[in-house]
């Protein structure tokens, strides 16, 4: 075990452990203060974890020490030695898809294997596994930057880090198997900016739902106050609307015209109707309630997201005279909605689909007022005094 010792010439204090057998002595500015003494003992926590690890780094911590450039040099002989006879990266990566796919959804393998294909195998796959450093890695990544999209735009930090994630399991699984340390340790993922929500106001839900053709009125209603994802609500099937309970469960989801089960734990959920939504439910019953799917086509098959947003969501934004958004933001707008109200964070969390209330604060900072807890009442209010009003007052104008 390594300790923190002084130097009587000098006063000053020095690092002294044991790594790959020799026992290492480095040297600091330091005077001999306990808030010193105290700094150096991390740092030494902190390296003899990561030489328990097998990720420790003589050069990172000790860039100046003559000892750096030989032990970098015998890690560098011993992951050579260890990477040898690896195989190739595209026989690999074939075998570990093979095995991850019983744990993923059709949709999530399917992506998977368009960055193997499209980005990863034509790059890497004729390279062995363990011959892959970490510098063919960032090349890798840098050269991602200068691709572009079929809208001339270049790809996204967000793009390239989903683009990297099996690239760093497949290493990180490589170099348990065959016992080298992975390069791809130590590279962080790019920080991608965060984008701000934008949800609708009360008001332009009211225009939305009002002016929205007559067979989508109910589709958005429900849309705007339950929260639902676009494949969850695209993909609602009768069997899982209960008027009794008013209740609607959430067990999948339409993912690239397929139905799959929901995509974690949380999505699994139960999401209460407001009055509002058990109206519009009801009303939806009697044009499709014969068929499967709450909302779908003529035929009784379920709706193709794009096809709706092209020729029914943006269409309408823009005869109203609203920003564009994504149909996403009727969900963010759920959630500002039932935080304007006051409702409890933990209902609203569970609503959404949410395990923990830290998304909800997180993404909805400046949404939350000083909350009170409820339980689904006060958006119930909210939704019966803002429609019921506008309703009251347009029999007045017909009378």
């Amino acid at each position: 075990m390594g300790k923190i010792v002084e130097r009587t010439e000098t006063g000053k204090l020095f690092f002294d452990f044991r790594y790959a057998g020799k026992r290492c002595r480095e040297q600091t500015t330091l005077d001999n203060t306990p808030a010193n003494r105290k700094k150096l003992e991390a740092i030494l926590k902190r390296i003899e974890a990561e030489i328990t690890l097998g990720t420790f780094e003589y050069h990172r911590h000790f860039p100046n020490s003559p000892r750096a450039a030989k032990f970098t040099k015998q890690a560098e002989v011993q992951r050579v030695r260890q990477a040898h006879d690896t195989p190739l990266f595209k026989a690999f990566s074939k075998d570990w898809l093979g095995e991850m796919k019983i744990q993923w959804r059709q949709s999530h393998i399917e992506t998977v294997m368009g960055t193997l294909n499209n980005y990863l195998n034509p790059h890497f796959g004729e390279q062995e596994v363990g011959r892959i450093t970490k510098k063919d890695i960032l090349d890798f990544r840098a050269s991602l930057a200068k691709v572009t999209t079929r809208s001339g735009k270049h790809l996204s930090a967000s793009r390239i880090n989903r683009i990297m994630t099996p690239l760093r399991m497949i290493l990180s699984e490589a170099a348990n198997r065959y016992e080298f340390s992975s390069p791809y340790h130590g590279i962080k993922s790019l920080k991608v900016p965060r984008t701000d929500v934008e949800p609708f106001t009360i008001d332009e839900v009211r225009q939305i739902i009002n002016t929205v053709r007559s067979d989508f009125q109910n589709y958005y209603a429900v849309r705007f106050f339950t929260g639902m994802r676009t494949g969850e609500i695209d993909g609602l099937q009768w069997d899982y609307v209960d008027f009794t309970r008013r209740q609607i469960l959430i067990r999948q989801s339409l993912v690239d015209g397929r139905m799959e089960y929901t995509k974690n734990d949380g999505s699994f959920r139960t999401i209460e109707m407001s009055q509002l939504v058990y109206d519009a439910l009801k009303d939806q019953q009697k044009a499709t309630g014969k068929k499967s799917f709450v909302f779908c086509t003529r035929t009784g098959g379920p709706l193709t997201h794009n096809n709706v947003t092209k020729r029914v969501w943006y269409p309408l934004l823009r005869h109203l005279g609203l920003r564009k958004r994504r149909p996403y933001q009727t969900r963010h707008t759920a959630a500002t909605l039932w935080l304007a109200a006051g409702e409890n964070p933990e209902w609203i969390a569970r609503q959404m689909g949410h395990t923990t209330t830290e998304m909800l604060f997180r993404v909805y900072s400046r949404y939350v007022p000083n909350l009170t807890r409820r339980d689904g009442s006060a958006i119930e209010r909210l939704l019966i005094n803002e429609f019921n009003a506008k309703t009251d007052s347009k029999k007045e104008g017909d009378s």
